[in-house]
């Protein structure tokens, strides 16, 4: 992806104990992420949140199973967004529990690529 092009986060919003099969939802986004050559991609952690059920799901150190929001942000220019939300559109849509799915154009004003380490 290159610096000043028309480009577009993909955010999906989920929660950490979704699945797909039996990866980790957010895991299984990012690993077809990068298979299909997308720029980047982030998985943000929640610390408390609700969605349309109106339930509060929160950290707490002792609860045994940890239900947190997850925050999914993809991005690369909007073509390949596009393709991309296609791609895994049908895996969202048979979620059993909901999820919320938003695509933002950006500006990308710096995209420094970095050295790998040997």
């Amino acid at each position: 992806m290159e610096s000043a092009t028309k480009s577009s986060i993909l955010r999906i919003y989920i929660s950490s104990t979704d699945k797909d099969g039996h990866q980790p939802l957010s895991e299984s986004i990012v690993f077809k992420a990068r298979e299909a050559g997308i720029a980047g991609a982030t998985v943000i952690k929640g610390v408390l949140g609700f969605g349309a059920s109106s339930v509060i799901h929160s950290y707490k150190f002792w609860e045994v199973t940890e239900k947190v929001p997850i925050v999914v942000e993809i991005i690369d220019n909007d073509d390949k967004i596009e393709a991309f939300y296609e791609n895994i559109r049908p895996i969202l849509e048979e979620m059993r529990y909901g999820c919320l799915v938003i695509r933002e154009k950006v500006d990308v004003l710096l995209n420094k690529t970095g050295k790998k380490k040997s």
